[in-house]
């Protein structure tokens, strides 16, 4: 059988390494939304697929067997997309969704639905970390009386929209200890993020926990009603059964 993996997170790399490792023939697609994203030990096809069509045609030409979605917790397109076509066509499909954060004591949390909710929580006064990626910058638009940061991965092509913004470029996993020092230095106030879970980067909770900064959650958008696991072990567990 040969596997589809929806890679993009480092649990999909993980999941790459272990079929790789018991010789499970795997194909890996990212979005290309990384100039430079880090190598798998698996083939790996870059971009899109040309919608639905191009998909199934896909899957038959490489003779798919089963469909692992292991993209970010909000791909929701991608997996919406994708769990649709896998019961059309009748092919196993899991999503690989790591569980969510959960607020401990100490933080400031105030959860929203969508990005363009931050604006009711945040005053003229405060700076603003976005660490939720440039895809979306645009909804955050009424952010427009603040200072704003937004973390990125790779340079920008592109001025930052906005008059009262600046993008900050960095490649993670960052520490705690770094975490602490970008937001000092950067005199932040308040942080925004996608509730995407993962230890690897929920170093900058723990370090908006240290110094006090509002963090303001956006929380994950639903999920359908598909077969799910939570680790890597978990996806290859659930291959290896079919």
């Amino acid at each position: 059988m040969t596997v589809l993996l929806l890679a993009g997170t480092a649990e999909a790399r993980q999941v790459a390494q272990k079929l790789h490792q018991q010789n499970i023939s795997a194909i890996a697609t990212l979005s290309g939304a990384t100039r430079h994203p880090k190598s798998l030990p698996i083939p790996v096809q870059i971009g899109g697929f040309g919608g639905a069509d191009g998909f199934k045609q896909f899957i038959s030409s490489q003779n798919i067997h089963a469909v692992l979605d292991a993209t970010h917790p909000f791909a929701h397109n991608i997996t919406d997309r994708t769990h649709r076509i896998c019961h059309d066509i009748s092919m196993p499909y899991a999503l690989l969704l790591r569980q969510k954060w959960m607020s401990d004591k100490g933080d400031d949390w105030h959860h929203i639905a969508c990005e363009t909710q931050a604006q009711h929580l945040v005053s003229p006064d405060d700076i603003v970390f976005l660490a939720t990626g440039r895809q979306h910058l645009d909804r955050f638009a009424a952010l427009n009386k603040c200072r704003i940061f937004c973390r990125q991965i790779d340079p920008p092509g592109t001025d930052f929209p906005f008059e009262n913004g600046n993008f900050v470029i960095g490649r993670p996993p960052f520490s705690i200890e770094e975490e602490m020092r970008l937001f000092k230095r950067l005199k932040v106030s308040v942080l925004v993020v996608k509730n995407a879970g993962g230890q690897a980067s929920a170093s900058k909770l723990v370090a908006a926990r240290a110094l006090g900064i509002k963090v303001i959650m956006i929380d994950r958008p639903k999920t359908p009603d598909a077969h799910k696991v939570e680790t890597a072990q978990q996806a290859v567990d659930w291959i290896t059964s079919l």
